[in-house]
């Protein structure tokens, strides 16, 4: 298991290149595309918040392998979720 500061830049990372693809749908997408990027701009900053939240604060009384694990499922989940959303 990488550490929580390795985690943490991951999660920018990720969040920094789908909000970047969110600006680019803005900027020349379809007028479809252009009324949703909003939603996908919020969508993209609120994740990242959630979840540099959740690698600094643990669920007490959990496996921290666990916990670690079922965080990063979930992130790959929205991740999934917000480029569905996006090429949709």
């Amino acid at each position: 298991m990488a550490n929580k500061r390795v985690l943490k830049k991951v999660v920018h990372g990720i969040c920094d290149e789908l909000f970047a693809e969110a600006v680019a749908l803005k900027t020349y997408g379809t007028e479809a595309q252009q009324a949703n990027a909003e939603t996908h701009l919020f969508a993209i900053v609120k994740m990242e918040d959630e979840f540099v939240s959740r690698l600094s604060h643990p669920e007490p009384g959990m496996k921290p392998s666990l916990y670690f694990k079922d965080l990063k499922e979930k992130f790959s989940a929205q991740i999934s979720d917000i480029i569905d959303q996006m090429n949709g």
